[in-house]
């Protein structure tokens, strides 16, 4: 007779915990934060203009600091990628001068060719 009781079904219905799978949400929760992700990657491309990272005739300068504070120029002409670290060092050596670069009030640094420099 025990094992007619088991499985009874009250007239509220069957009880709660014999039909249904508990790893149920957890697949759905990991199908959420994949669409999420995907529509996040999507959006930090649209929102960095990465796409002309992704063509090969565009022409994209970066700056980048690190987490210790280095700074670095990542610069792609066509096919070719260079990246330059910034430092503090004073360096002398020959040289042509190129122009002129101004900090702003809003510390934005504005650079303006010579007029020699333009033509060439």
């Amino acid at each position: 007779m025990r094992f007619v009781h088991r499985h009874r079904i009250s007239a509220h219905g069957p009880s709660p915990g014999y039909d249904e799978d508990p790893l149920a949400g957890i697949a759905n929760l990991f199908d959420v934060s994949v669409a999420f992700i995907v529509a996040l990657l999507i959006a930090l491309f649209a929102l960095f203009s990465s796409g002309k990272l992704l063509d090969k005739n565009s022409n994209v300068t970066l700056v980048k600091q690190t987490e210790n504070g280095e700074m670095e120029i990542i610069t792609k002409q066509g096919g070719q990628i260079k990246v330059q670290k910034v430092i503090d060092k004073t360096l002398s050596g020959q040289g042509t001068r190129l122009g002129t670069a101004y900090r702003l009030a809003n510390g934005q640094v504005v650079y303006v060719p010579d007029e020699e420099t333009k033509s060439k």
